[in-house]
């Protein structure tokens, strides 16, 4: 197979808290899931609407770890990384498949008050500055 493009761009909100956990080798993982709307027309009233989209968004390593504790649902968010597809099968025997996307950089969008957390304390100052690491907001 040729090399190819895999770049994906996105903005929306977080549905829900994300979740950060360990693999058994000590990796961790960042899981989220965003919801984001496209424009189309609606075949039966013939009106412009926006069309609600979710897709899941994994992160790895060191960063995953640092920005978890700032992300909770409802912030908004900007997404650089790529897609994947994975397949499974569930207990019963079903097969499963889904598209996600393997965030590469997370940035805030929005202004301070978009990032006050759900006790009302902002995040905190220099937050770009975790662990010596740039991390754009």
């Amino acid at each position: 197979m040729a090399n190819s493009i895999n770049r994906v761009v996105l903005t929306g909100g977080l549905t829900r808290d994300p979740e950060l956990r360990s693999t058994g080798s000590g990796m961790s993982v960042l899981s989220m899931r965003l919801a984001f709307s496209t424009r189309g027309k609606n075949p039966q009233s013939g009106q412009w609407e926006d069309m609600p989209n979710y897709i899941d968004v994994t992160m790895f390593g060191d960063r995953a770890e640092r920005l978890a504790p700032h992300l909770k649902k409802g912030s908004s968010i900007g997404v650089d990384g790529k897609l994947r597809w994975r397949e499974w099968e569930t207990q019963s025997g079903e097969k499963r498949q889904a598209i996600e996307v393997i965030a590469d950089d997370i940035e805030f969008i929005g202004g301070r008050s978009e990032q006050v957390s759900q006790e009302g304390n902002a995040a905190p100052a220099g937050i770009e500055d975790l662990g010596g690491e740039e991390i754009p907001f």
